[in-house]
């Protein structure tokens, strides 16, 4: 008799427990839901807390944002070397956003494989990624599906390769 007691009680504490976990979870993806019907952009304004390369930086609370569409050099390759044009490249992103506050926009994806929030980072109404690539501190990087500006990132590539802007004269 007291272990059927107790069986009944585990039973229906898990199920308590079950139906607290889905509400309070179910509640929180449809306040998710919402927000992304009716802001379909997602933006946000955050403060720049450090530069890690040209294409990666830190907003308050640790988090890594990785810009969308672009791709510099890296400050440690394979070899553990840094890449030719990797420290203007950082020094551009440092001197455009360093310690400013940026609005950060969404494409489709959320994060990228390392968890970095991938976004489209505007300082007023200059998009800093175009910029980058604009003035030869980047090369167009794309992965679907963000691609949102793919044939204006191509165009501006275009541009600085044929005037030898930036990375395109110092890295031959």
């Amino acid at each position: 008799m007291k272990f059927r007691i107790f069986l009944v009680s585990l039973f229906v504490t898990s199920y308590v427990y079950l139906l607290f976990f889905y509400f309070t979870h179910s509640n929180v993806v449809l306040v998710q839901k919402e927000t992304c019907s009716t802001n379909s952009a997602q933006t946000s304004t955050e403060k720049v807390v450090r530069i890690i390369d040209g294409d990666t930086f830190e907003i308050n609370g640790g988090i890594k944002v990785r810009l969308i569409g672009i791709d510099t050099p890296e400050m440690k390759n394979q070899n553990k070397t840094i890449d030719c044009f990797a420290q203007e490249s950082k020094r551009k992103l440092e001197t455009m956003i360093g310690g400013k506050e940026v609005v950060l926009v969404k494409d489709i994806s959320e994060t990228d494989k390392y968890g970095r929030l991938l976004r489209y980072v505007y300082l007023g109404n200059e998009m800093v990624n175009d910029t980058l690539v604009k003035e030869g501190y980047a090369r167009i990087s794309t992965f679907p599906p963000d691609v949102k500006f793919k044939d204006q990132f191509l165009a501006d590539e275009r541009q600085a390769r044929e005037a030898n802007f930036g990375l395109w004269s110092a890295c031959k």
